[in-house]
């Protein structure tokens, strides 16, 4: 098979919630809410084909918006994805799924449908809706019994950075297929996650051994490490050793921006990552994405340039999360806010 590339569509910019951290409403809370038309979908559907047909990929969809499910034509696109026999993952709410819309839901050819739980009770609706955190808890037993992988993922910040292994528990506890956390991209209203280096050092710690002790217990859950600093966590704990066929040149992990990964809004804007603000490269209304790839995508792929992570022994496997970095000062290759590592 060929290797996979992903596209993260947001449909829509509907949603029943208003979550502070959302990137849709950053910049103005009083944004006019996109969507794309059914022919505009369409079209954007089969201009991601053709990239992947010209670079010999095979496509694959995390369908998001908003909450995708909102968008009057979803199930005209999910029966179109079926058509063609293209699999995917939603990224939404928990509030509009059933057992029945869950059961349609996989016999479109659904694989995952991840949910958000930032923090415990208070935190997470403090964060996003009232009520939404047992929802949230609730609707993982529905997604799981349409025999579609269910995903928590968790937004950390210096807000709620201590819950996280509260969360870890919560979620086991309701039998999430799927756990893993990424931190937040600050965005131009909010320059900084809080969180110290070395203090994101102790919650990969923390999760780390609360990570073993479930996997000890036969828990069934997968817990996903997102982060890319958990690549430079486990190289100094040992669990990860440099392997003796990398060549100097080549990159084998790390951050997919610029590699197998591009996001499209509503508008059809398209950007080289969603976290990183300023990476708009070009709009699937207007433009070939096959063209694009080869072009303005080019920004994304210089390596040397990493300020800090280009000096590393671990540049292949790692650098970071260019995201974080980019959201606190614009720069995508500057040193990630959260590294600890000291380089020479």
């Amino acid at each position: 098979m060929n290797p996979y590339f992903s596209f993260q569509w947001h449909i829509t910019d509907d949603c029943d919630q208003r979550c502070r951290h959302c990137y849709i409403f950053s910049e103005n809370n009083c944004k006019h809410l996109d969507s794309m038309t059914w022919d505009q979908m369409q079209d954007t559907f089969y201009n991601c084909l053709d990239f992947c047909a010209v670079y010999h990929r095979t496509p694959y969809f995390y369908l998001t918006g908003g909450d995708p499910i909102l968008h009057p034509d979803f199930w005209k696109l999910l029966a179109l994805f079926k058509e063609h026999h293209i699999v995917f993952t939603i990224l939404g709410n928990p509030f509009h799924l059933s057992d029945d819309v869950c059961r349609r839901l996989k016999e479109c050819g659904c694989e995952k449908y991840q949910l958000s739980i930032d923090g415990m009770r208070e935190t997470h609706d403090w964060f996003r809706k009232p009520g939404s955190f047992d929802i949230t808890l609730e609707k993982i037993g529905c997604i799981n019994r349409a025999d579609i992988r269910s995903v928590v993922m968790t937004t950390v910040s210096g807000t709620n950075i201590d819950e996280v292994p509260n969360i870890i528990d919560a979620v086991v506890t309701a039998g999430v297929n799927v756990y893993a956390f990424a931190r937040y991209c600050p965005t131009s209203e909010e320059k900084d996650t809080n969180i110290e280096p070395l203090r994101y050092r102790k919650l990969l710690a923390d999760c780390d051994r609360k990570f073993k002790e479930y996997e000890a217990m036969g828990c069934k859950t997968y817990f996903n490490k997102k982060d890319h600093l958990w690549m430079l966590y486990e190289y100094e704990t040992g669990a990860f050793q440099i392997p003796s066929y990398a060549k100097e040149g080549m990159i084998y992990g790390g951050c997919n921006c610029g590699n197998c990964h591009l996001t499209i809004l509503p508008n059809g804007d398209l950007y080289a990552c969603r976290r990183v603000q300023n990476s708009h490269v070009a709009n699937v209304f207007t433009d070939r994405i096959a063209d694009v790839w080869v072009g303005q995508m080019e920004t994304y792929r210089d390596y040397t340039k990493f300020e800090k992570c280009s000096k590393c022994e671990l540049l292949a496997f790692c650098r970071g999360c260019p995201a974080v970095a980019s959201g606190k000062d614009g720069n995508f290759y500057a040193a990630d806010p959260q590294c600890w590592k000291e380089v020479l």
